[in-house]
């Protein structure tokens, strides 16, 4: 089953945390939206992280759903419908979208920022501490 990765789990993953590498083995197919992508960008702490990371994801192999126009205007929906009403922000939107519109369920550690989505399909992961 393909499934949509958000970043927060690849962070876990990154960190070595068992349960999310686990998880991640059990997805047949993950993919990241472009958004996760530039997320993770930023938050690499010098340009050996960024090469890394740019080797682990490539937009030829798929690993990256780029931000097409039907995800934006659907992320533009979701932002007018929620935006208000539980904060739903612009990158959480675009993320949405693109597992919407890619008939995927999204993996991500924080299903608050998305629960208030419907028609999203969404699995909360819950990382188990590293003692």
């Amino acid at each position: 089953m393909d499934m949509l990765i958000d970043s927060d789990v690849l962070i876990w993953v990154a960190r070595g945390n068992p349960s999310a590498i686990s998880r991640l083995q059990t997805v047949a197919n993950w993919h990241i939206s472009a958004v996760s992508y530039m997320e993770l960008a930023q938050g690499c702490r010098d340009k050996a992280e960024l090469k890394a990371m740019q080797k682990a994801f490539s937009f030829e192999a798929g690993d990256v759903l780029a931000i097409t126009q039907p995800i934006s205007d659907l992320a533009c929906t979701l932002v007018e419908k929620y935006a208000l009403s539980h904060s739903v922000h612009l990158a959480d939107a675009l993320i949405a979208a693109t597992a919407m519109i890619n008939a995927m369920p999204l993996l991500t550690g924080n299903g608050k920022r998305f629960s208030s989505i419907k028609g999203l399909k969404i699995e909360v992961f819950k990382p188990v501490a590293l003692l």
